[in-house]
């Protein structure tokens, strides 16, 4: 569904390329949805288990920028898992400042068990796109990513 609005055409091009990408990601995430590989874990929650599973303990702002979430969101995130059993926090032995975030025995369980079939479809998602053009996809993601505004920011 094409953008309505009358502007340059770097702004219609623009605008109908965000709502392209917009769509196309709120679309993929129903269909994985769907699925019910999650089982109850938000795709929040899911990410933090994933990335503690693949990258090991690390920092709560550590985690909460790999997931690009806020602090007060990746509190809570930690939080219900914690209430869950799945996560532990620990005070940074070598900066109090600090508090580090693992996963508990029930918390590696449950990710090594839902992983793979999560992954088994967004293999098939992503299929719709051949090796090549899934990899210029990332590229472009990537790329859109890391763009830096005039501010700095």
């Amino acid at each position: 569904m094409p953008t309505h609005y009358s502007g340059t055409a770097e702004e219609t091009l623009a605008l109908n390329t965000f709502i392209k990408l917009t769509r196309s990601v709120e679309s993929l995430m129903t269909r994985l949805s769907r699925h019910g590989t999650l089982e109850d874990l938000t795709v929040s929650q899911f990410g933090a288990l994933e990335t503690l599973y693949h990258l090991g303990p690390m920092c709560q702002s550590t985690l909460g920028g790999k997931l690009l979430r806020s602090g007060g969101n990746i509190t809570l995130v930690v939080d219900n898992l914690e209430k869950r059993g799945l996560v532990r926090r620990q005070v940074d032995p070598d900066d109090r400042r600090l508090t580090i975030i693992s996963l508990t025995r029930a918390g590696e369980e449950l990710i090594a068990r839902i992983f793979p079939n999560h992954l088994q479809v967004i293999v098939q998602e992503m299929g719709a796109l051949s090796p090549q053009e899934q990899e210029t996809l990332g590229e472009l993601c990537k790329k859109l990513g890391k763009v830096r505004q005039p501010d700095g920011g």
